[in-house]
């Protein structure tokens, strides 16, 4: 056997011997530990070691998932050690008994094809010459040690006296570090370590940190046994109190709980369904314990099941006369809602089933959608519930969370009708349109079921579990826009629009509701404030310029504040009369003008009208030409379909240069730029063709465009102007800007019945078949003689029909 103790102190001296890679494991000097070998390099070193009685070096992998570990994947720094015995186990695997005796370090790798073969060079430790130090030390790790072990019931108690009775530093740190349960990582850097005090140091800091996580966890479970003993405990007490309460003939709470929901159950009247299954969940909870969490959650789930409202109702007790009444009561206008819920009523008379109208309202914002939903409630003597959809991303919304998850809920649909206490109110879901989808479900899908007359009775929440009766029901929901409702869901409702509204009707609004609405929410009275039909007029027409009417009744309240102040300083006892003079004082400088034109006429400048989702609007169109090499530039941020307008104007323009007055080539020397302002807005949508080709051919020709004329309508290669949408909403925005001239397409003049007559009216409609026609009307002639070639070849442009401005069709008031 290999003599350590004759060789110790010849540190010059390599010793050359088997090495034996070991996996989760760190052998240090003064330690005996029994190994399991399997690896076939592994037990071939075994031998080699037991043959050659020259010792093994036992070192750790970096890696103990790696079967065939290499070079670099053995650390440098390992313990030479030796065999005290080997037993060869039935498997094939070993079990073998070693003994740490010193460190080494790896100098070379003897290449050597059964196992690792090594040159190793011993390592006399470092002993610090400050010998009270290392006795502190020694003390301080000894009662670390032992508090170690009453904390961690892993090492047995009896190696405290062992530890006690070492008296060599070095001995005393490498078997202390052997029993702490620490990573392999951190028990290799202390393997690494030569001096002998700072190895001391480095184990009284691993077992201070370990000691600290010992106690956190014994105070952890002290405390776990604490709650569970008191929970036993007031099981216990419970169970011995309805013992007592029983012998003397008291029932206790819990039995009063059940005897109430059985009560509950025969007093309402439920769905067949539903009632077995309130039945089975209250016999279910008789068998709970009464403080469990599954007996709250049941209790919970019988208590949404008997407050949901099943057969409850709201009888409508007004006619039909007085129905409509409180309709024109509460909104001037919206005569297409108005009708069709009389129609609901007028048939709801008439049979006895009839399976509540599932509307969308849309419309620019503040018309009243949500206002004509409170108002519709009113007039039928019906409960009014609301559920805002605006950014709700999550099924769960809708339908509930199963009741599996802890604190879950029914979904909006029942918890609100819960809130109305009828099965048949009216519900208002507003803004349809701003729902959205994630990894949560998609809303609008969920909404399928709830809007579709042909399923909503039987409508089923996750959380119910059973079906619920959604078609007595009269949902109204609104929206500012159709095209981001997906279309199954569109096909479900049917569909009103609202469009703005005009002058007169904004001024009957402010009369009406609004003026009384701020005069009641600042504290005065007709005694004390009087608007004049002129300033009325005058906020609507100057500061005020929108579909709905959110900002006039801003405007009036900001001036009933003022007012308000003025009483309140001054004392004011006199009524305070509102002129349209006064406005300036209350309101400031106008916003907008009225009656006058908004620019003068100008070339390659052309307005143009949109549909937004607020309302109509005046969109104004830029050509500029200048010399170039026929280069076509488009900005203010157009969509595909709105620079495919522009590029089929330009190509129309070209192809009538001749009958324009134009040279054949005179694109190709020149470059055009179409710019349509406020560039930050996305705009799309082909209606502007005719408006881009008078702006193109406004600026080649150079004829100024009328300023006081607006139009719309598609543009085809051949000349041809296409129908259009969103008609009545593009009147009146231009009548709204004072616009005196509209040129539309001949085929949407059926689509006049639903504006406005006023607006008709106080409009030149212009109907136009070919972009002839509309330059015809829309360029105005040079001040200074045109050129006779260009004059003589021009072909004379068709009579373009107007609308008769005294004989106006009868057009229904749909605003």
């Amino acid at each position: 056997m290999f003599d350590f103790a004759k060789n110790k102190g010849k540190e010059d001296r390599l010793l050359m011997m088997p090495l034996l890679p070991l996996r989760d494991v760190v052998v240090f000097p003064h330690m005996i530990v029994p190994l399991f070998v399997g690896r076939e390099k592994s037990i071939a070193a075994l031998e080699s070691a037991m043959k050659s009685e020259k010792g093994i070096f036992m070192v750790a992998q970096k890696s103990a998932q790696k079967d065939e570990p290499e070079q670099e994947d053995i650390y440098p720094v390992g313990t030479i050690g030796i065999i005290i015995q080997l037993l060869r186990l039935p498997d094939g695997t070993v079990k073998v008994l070693v003994e740490g005796k010193r460190r080494g370090i790896i100098k070379k790798f003897i290449p050597s094809e059964d196992y690792f073969l090594v040159h190793v060079e011993g390592v006399e430790e470092i002993i610090d010459p400050d010998t009270v130090k290392t006795a502190a030390l020694m003390r301080s790790m000894k009662e670390a040690f032992e508090a170690y072990v009453k904390l961690s019931k892993k090492v047995h108690v009896e190696m405290i006296g062992t530890i006690a009775s070492i008296d060599e530093p070095s001995k005393l740190a490498d078997v202390i570090i052997s029993h702490i349960g620490v990573k392999i990582e951190d028990k290799q850097k202390i393997l690494d370590i030569f001096t002998v005090n700072d190895r001391l140091e480095a184990i009284y800091e691993l077992m201070l940190s370990e000691i600290e996580i010992l106690e956190v966890e014994e105070k952890i479970k002290r405390r776990v046994k604490k709650q569970m003993e008191k929970t036993q405990k007031d099981y216990y007490l419970n169970e011995q109190m309805r013992a007592i309460q029983k012998e003397m003939g008291e029932k206790d709470d819990f039995r009063n709980e059940i005897a109430e929901l059985e009560k509950r159950l025969k007093q309402k009247k439920l769905s067949e369904e539903a009632h077995k299954k309130v039945k089975a969940e209250i016999k279910k909870m008789q068998m709970m314990a009464p403080m469990s969490a599954e007996a709250t959650v049941v209790r919970n789930y019988i208590d949404w099941l008997l407050d949901v409202p099943w057969n409850e109702k709201t009888e409508n007790t007004y006619t039909l006369k007085e129905s409509e009444a409180i309709l024109e009561e509460d909104h001037y206008g919206l005569k297409q809602v108005k009708e069709r819920i009389l129609e609901y009523l007028a048939v709801q008379r008439l049979v006895n089933k009839n399976k509540g109208p599932i509307l969308c309202l849309v419309g620019p914002p503040g018309v009243g959608k949500t206002s004509v939903a409170k108002s519709v409630a009113r007039a039928t003597n019906r409960n009014f519930v609301r559920l805002s959809l605006g950014g709700v991303r999550d099924e769960a919304e809708i339908r509930g969370h199963r009741r599996t998850y802890i604190g879950a809920l029914p979904g909006k649909i029942v918890q609100l009708m819960k809130k109305a206490g009828t099965n048949n109110p009216v519900f208002c879901l507003d803004e349809v349109d701003k729902l959205s989808s994630d990894f949560r479900g998609d809303p609008s899908s969920a909404l399928l079921e709830v809007l579709d007359p042909e399923q909503n009775n039987a409508f089923n929440d996750n959380y119910l579990e059973v079906d619920y009766d959604l078609s007595d029901v009269m949902f109204i929901t609104t929206a500012n826009i159709l095209q981001t409702i997906p279309a199954p869901l569109q096909d479900r409702m049917e569909v009103i629009r609202i469009a703005g509204y005009t002058e007169p009707e904004k001024l009957n609004i402010a009369k009406k509701f609004l003026v009384a609405k701020q005069m009641e929410a600042n504290g005065l009275t007709v005694e004390k404030i009087v608007f004049t039909d002129g300033a009325l007029l005058s906020i609507i027409r100057q500061y005020t310029r929108e579909a709905g009417v959110r900002n006039l009744e801003r405007e009036i309240a900001s001036i009933c504040r003022k007012v308000a102040r003025e009483i309140v300083n001054n004392n004011e006892q006199k009524r305070i009369k509102i002129t349209s003079k006064m406005l300036q004082k209350y309101l400031g400088v106008a916003k907008f003008r009225h009656g006058e034109n908004e620019g003068k006429d100008a070339i390659g400048l052309t307005l143009g009208l949109a549909w937004t989702e607020v309302g109509g609007e005046l969109l104004a169109i830029e050509a500029s030409v200048m010399k170039g090499t026929g280069k076509m530039i488009m900005t203010g941020k157009l969509g595909d379909v709105m620079q495919e307008s522009v590029q089929a104007a330009l190509s129309y323009v070209r192809a009538r240069a001749d009958k324009l007055g134009l040279d054949d080539n005179f694109y190709k020397e020149m470059d055009i730029h179409v710019h349509v302002p406020e560039g930050a807005i996305p705009k799309d949508g082909p209606s502007a063709g005719i408006a881009m080709a008078t702006s193109i051919a406004s600026a080649f020709i150079k004829r100024r465009v009328r300023s006081d004329l607006a139009m719309t309508g598609e543009i085809t290669l051949r000349g041809r102007v296409l129908p259009i949408g969103g008609l009545k909403e593009k009147l009146l925005a231009a009548h709204r800007a004072n616009i005196r001239t509209v040129l539309i397409p001949k085929d949407n003049e059926k689509d006049l019945v639903d504006v406005p007559s006023n607006v008709v009216k106080a409009l030149e409609v212009v109907f136009v078949e070919n972009v002839d026609e509309v330059i015809k009307v829309a360029l105005l002639e040079n001040e200074e003689k045109a050129e006779p070639q260009a004059r003589e070849e021009e072909e004379p442009m068709p009579v373009v029909p107007t609308v008769p401005a005294m004989q106006p069709p009868q057009f229904l008031m749909d605003s």
